[in-house]
């Protein structure tokens, strides 16, 4: 985790952070990551259109909207699992557009999805080694040797499972298998395999599924901790509005594919589109 620590020596406290716009001056900060005119189109459906992010080092920033707004479409579109129409994708300024799910996971990207992709015939210690496998260092051969160096290794990766199921109260989980555990723990279960790979940048596509309120609390209060104590940025997907208001730093409202409000919490609590969006016709809050 040395190199988490190295960033959150340097992490901007998110109350001094200036946010930029991904087209904004040349001297403005340079997001760590940003979409710039994002659209895509499948047939005759317009999916996203002229959408624009931008995620500072160490923010937690909050993506909402109601269903079909095309919040995982767009999550797609930064992770390279879609290929926009129009439109660039950029890590720390360089265009990523062109580059492979792989290839932007390799510069410190890291998602989790709708629906959970874990090994479920693993335990979750196991699902968490799996999960750093593109680190590993050794080869095949040395792996079935069992060489002085690999067992090393493997044993880094083992410790830097457990303090990642540590970090997010999942410690005592680690043996089990994930058959006997519920959707919501799976979910979480997910978040910490993804975190094993060291990320910079953390995607949570809707972490809450399956958890009821208390656990929804302590998750929030966890992922404050990540970000206060690894300067971890975090990117979410979330239909709890509450829960975005109080944990995000920033938050973008997406409605039919484009982009309806941006802002700080309180701006998006008491904009009267976005509670339009949300609760119909008439209504002038999210309080």
């Amino acid at each position: 985790m040395a190199a988490r620590d190295a960033i959150a020596a340097t992490v901007i406290p998110p109350d001094e952070v200036t946010r930029p716009r991904p087209d904004g001056p040349p001297d403005a900060p340079v997001p760590i990551l940003s979409a710039e005119g994002v659209g895509i189109r499948f047939g005759g459906l317009q999916a996203l259109e002229d959408v624009s992010v931008a995620v500072n080092d160490g923010e937690i920033v909050g993506l909402i909207g109601p269903n079909g707004a095309g919040k995982t479409t767009f999550f797609n579109c930064l992770t390279g699992f879609y290929s926009p129409n129009t439109g660039t994708v950029r890590i720390r300024g360089e265009d990523v557009t062109g580059l492979r799910p792989d290839q932007r996971t390799a510069l410190g990207i890291g998602r989790t999805f709708q629906q959970v992709g874990l090994v479920r015939s693993f335990t979750v210690l196991e699902n968490l080694l799996v999960a750093q496998h593109r680190g590993v260092g050794y080869g095949i051969a040395a792996g079935l040797l069992g060489t002085p160096s690999s067992r090393i290794e493997e044993r880094e990766l083992r410790e830097r499972a457990h303090i990642v199921l540590d970090q997010l109260g999942l410690a005592h989980l680690a043996d089990e298998p994930l058959s006997g555990l519920s959707y919501g723990m799976l979910k979480q279960v997910e978040a910490a395999a993804v975190l094993a790979t060291d990320p910079e940048v953390l995607l949570l596509d809707e972490p809450l599924a399956g958890l009821g309120p208390e656990e929804a609390e302590t998750f929030g209060d966890r992922l404050l901790g990540l970000r206060r104590d690894l300067g971890l940025t975090i990117v979410i997907i979330e239909h709890h509005v509450p829960f975005m208001l109080r944990v995000c730093d920033y938050v973008y409202v997406l409605n039919f594919g484009k982009l309806l409000a941006e802002g700080l919490p309180d701006d998006i609590r008491g904009n009267r589109a976005v509670a339009e969006a949300y609760l119909g016709a008439g209504a002038v809050s999210l309080a």
